[in-house]
Formats: C-alpha cells, structure tokens, sequence
C-alpha cells in the first residue's frame, strides 16, 4: 500500500485552518477518500491534557516549558496517530505542526532556533510534510475573527506585538531562501486566508491539485 499525504495547514490566529480542514476533509470524503484530521496541541490523551495547560489554564508557564509541552504533544500524535495513518495509505490534514512552533516559540517568544529544531527533530522523528498550506491574513484580521469565536486563550492574549512578530514570521517561512535552509519544513505553499470561506477553500484545493494530482486533482469542483 502507498504510503498517505501529510498535508499541514499553518497560520497565525484567526487564519481559517479549522474551517478549511473542515471543508477539505468533507470533500474527500464525497470523493472516497480516506482522510484523517487532526489539531496541535492535542489528537491524543496526552496532547488533550497539554492543550488544556497550554491554552486554558491560568498559571504561568515558561517559554521553554511552553515549547517543550507542545513538543511533547506532536510526539504523541505522530507516533499514535500521523505515522499508522500514513502508514495505511490515508490523507492526513493537521491543523498546525511545527512552523507554528518556529513562529510563535522562535519569532514570538524568542527561544533560540538551533535548540527548538533539535527538540522537534525528536518529537516528528524525522518526518516531513508532503506540503504546508500557510493560510495569510493580517494580524489584527485574524484576532478580530478570533474574538467572533469567543473568550480568547492565553496565546491570542499575548498582545499585539507577539502576534505581530508571529505573523511576519510565516510569511517569511514562505520565502524559498528560508525553506531551501529548513529542509525539515517540506515544501509551503503561501495562499491569500482573505474572503469567504468558499473562496479560500477553491485556492486550497487549486493549490493541492497542482501539487499532487493523485489523489487531489479528482476533488476539484
């Protein structure tokens, strides 16, 4: 069995990534097209209890820690769930993975670059995403879409300058120079998270099927 497409979807706050997972996984579905989806921090027990310290609960916590309790996360997903879903031939759609790190733990927080890729080394086990979508929206656009959802977490509470530092990080993650020396990243693909759901939904699709004809060329509209 061939092995299955591990497709990341990446973006600052408010980006649109759940909704498109969404929309994306509905359509391969009607396709025939076995798909898994999952969300970082989370996807696990393990990743659940972590979500909850890192976005809900109210006692600080380091940066370091910080980092560390979301490499903790994606280690569990991917030995538990990613790797036996590729493994079985399945379309895997994560809703973030570690560009977000690099943006909010490296630009954001300002952890040290060489140290945050050796840990994720560890916790990915080496594996790489067969493509990025990196949704782009504004800062204070994405907040605002943020705020329709409810009460903030403590990451969208980190302020404006963090959130700034955070959405210039990934757009320069879409920089060729910047992928070419971060190999680990896989190929990103920068798409415009502006307008109606259905509108950035066709883009995504466009882009996964001039990327990988099988299996995504067969769910364009």
């Amino acid at each position: 069995m061939a092995r299955g497409r591990l497709i990341v979807f990446e973006g600052a706050e408010g980006a649109g990534k759940t909704t498109q997972i969404r929309l994306l996984a509905e359509r391969l579905a009607t396709a025939g097209i076995s798909c898994v989806a999952v969300r970082e921090p989370g996807g696990t027990p393990v990743g659940d209890d972590i979500r909850d310290i890192v976005l809900h609960q109210e006692q600080e916590i380091t940066a370091a820690t910080e980092a560390l309790l979301f490499m903790s996360s994606r280690a569990e997903l991917v030995a538990r769930e990613i790797l036996p879903s590729l493994t079985k031939g399945n379309v895997v759609l994560v809703d973030r993975f570690f560009l977000s790190t690099y943006a909010y733990q490296i630009a954001g927080r300002g952890l040290p670059e060489p140290e945050v890729r050796a840990a994720n080394r560890l916790a990915t086990a080496g594996l790489v995403p067969d493509l990025t979508i990196l949704l782009d929206v504004h800062a204070a656009h994405g907040l605002k879409r943020a705020d329709a959802r409810g009460k903030r977490d403590k990451i969208e509470r980190s302020g404006d300058d963090f959130h700034a530092r955070v959405g210039n990080a990934f757009r320069h993650f879409a920089d060729p120079a910047w992928q070419h020396s971060h190999p680990e990243c896989g190929p990103i693909k920068l798409i415009d998270g502006t307008g109606d759901e259905a509108t950035v939904h066709q883009r995504v699709i466009s882009a996964l099927g001039s990327a990988f004809p099988q299996p995504f060329a067969t769910i364009k509209s």
